[in-house]
């Protein structure tokens, strides 16, 4: 017994006439006899009562095709949800990205992901610097976008843009153009830094721009999230270096000063990985 076997039940059901049914399916009426004849003598049961004039289901063919025709249009459900998988059209993308992109990039790319595929289930998270590898490479996540471009030989990692490093102070803070800026001024500044790590490349990138200004920023408070220390900004305990990308955020009660830095975005993801819905994406992207 297979699916089209039913098929042809199903419709023979419905026309209650061989010949009708034939030309609807596009084989003979002998071969369509034979494959009703080969169904009944699998299931060992008769399906229709027929003569030379009539056709009519028998009692057990009225109840398989009221249960077949309920199952075969959730087995056709089944099978275009597989093939959109197949496809990569269907199922659950996991995608880690920094903070700092919550408002810009992260939108317009999940805008984008949703409109070429609607039925693309979309996860977001946000992780540590010293997680986004391991989670990357144990398949916790699908894709990572990242200010740090990851080295390790199972993964590719491309720059996508770079943002501008701004010095982030309370909009009462006397600093108010880049030429307040200075070595001197900056040196008693409390300072709220963020912490990926000792090999975090954009932590390398803040200790360059305090060498730039020669400085040793005091700091009583370190935050692995943008959007924290924002918030510790407002609340006037300190002042920071983040990506402009953070004004799109929540700017009020904040000023951003651009510096002559610049930090990178990268996107990161599995070498080889079979996955067709990480292709597509990436195509997309």
């Amino acid at each position: 017994m297979d699916i089209q076997q039913i098929k042809y039940f199903l419709i023979l059901a419905e026309e209650l006439h061989f010949w009708n049914t034939s030309e609807k399916v596009g084989i003979t009426q002998s071969a369509l006899s034979r494959q009703i004849m080969s169904l009944e003598s699998e299931l060992n049961l008769k399906l229709f009562d027929r003569d030379k004039r009539n056709v009519s289901l028998t009692s057990a063919g009225q109840y398989l095709k009221e249960k077949w025709q309920s199952e075969l249009s959730t087995l056709e459900i089944v099978h275009q949800q597989a093939l959109q998988i197949h496809l990569g059209e269907l199922g659950t993308i996991k995608i880690a990205h920094p903070d700092s992109i919550s408002s810009t990039i992260i939108p317009e790319i999940i805008s984008k992901i949703s409109s070429a595929f609607p039925q693309l289930n979309m996860e977001l998270l946000q992780l540590p610097y010293s997680q986004e590898e391991e989670a990357l490479k144990n398949y916790k996540i699908d894709i990572l976008l990242s200010r740090d471009m990851n080295q390790s030989v199972f993964l590719h990692s491309k720059k996508l843009s770079s943002d501008n490093l701004c010095l982030v102070v309370p909009t009462d803070h006397d600093f108010k153009t880049p030429e307040d800026i200075t070595s001197v001024n900056l040196a008693n500044q409390k300072f709220i830094l963020t912490y990926g790590g000792s090999d975090s490349r954009y932590d390398s990138l803040l200790q360059d721009i305090f060498k730039h200004y020669n400085i040793h920023p005091s700091s009583f408070i370190s935050s692995q999230f943008g959007s924290t220390i924002i918030s510790l900004i407002k609340k006037g305990l300190g002042i920071a270096i983040l990506p402009l990308s953070y004004s799109h955020y929540d700017p009020i009660g904040l000023r951003f000063i651009p510096l002559p830095f610049f930090s990178d975005l990268y996107i990161n993801w599995r070498k080889d990985d079979p996955n067709i819905i990480i292709k597509n994406i990436m195509d997309l992207i």
